[in-house]
């Protein structure tokens, strides 16, 4: 492995672990099986639930994740001292209405010449 490529060997490792962790479940249910404590149908579905999180197949994991993405970018901002794009939409929008309404103040105690 090259060692000037970080990323890639972490992917690497990954994909090592992942297909270690599919092995042993297959292993250990398949075990499970032997000894009467999981039909057949069980352990397939068990095998493909697991395999399907590890794949991020899982759509309720995926939102956790990135609600937990979310909640960290946040801290991290803060921490930073700096606003979130939505933040700066917000704050756009009240300088537009606050704009809007000096305007209109200005317009109604102006005086006629």
């Amino acid at each position: 492995m090259d060692s000037t490529h970080p990323l890639q060997q972490l992917l690497l490792r990954g994909l090592s672990t992942t297909s270690l962790v599919a092995d042993r479940l297959r292993q250990v249910t398949q075990a499970w099986v032997s000894s009467g404590r999981l039909d057949p149908s069980q352990a397939s579905a068990l095998v493909e639930e697991v395999l399907a999180s590890l794949r991020g197949d899982n759509p309720e994991l995926e939102k956790q994740a990135e609600r937990q993405m979310e909640r960290n970018i946040d801290h991290l901002l803060l921490d930073l001292g700096l606003a979130r794009q939505r933040e700066m939409d917000e704050l756009r929008g009240r300088i537009d209405r606050l704009e809007q309404q000096l305007r209109q103040n200005q317009a109604r105690f102006e005086v006629p010449d």
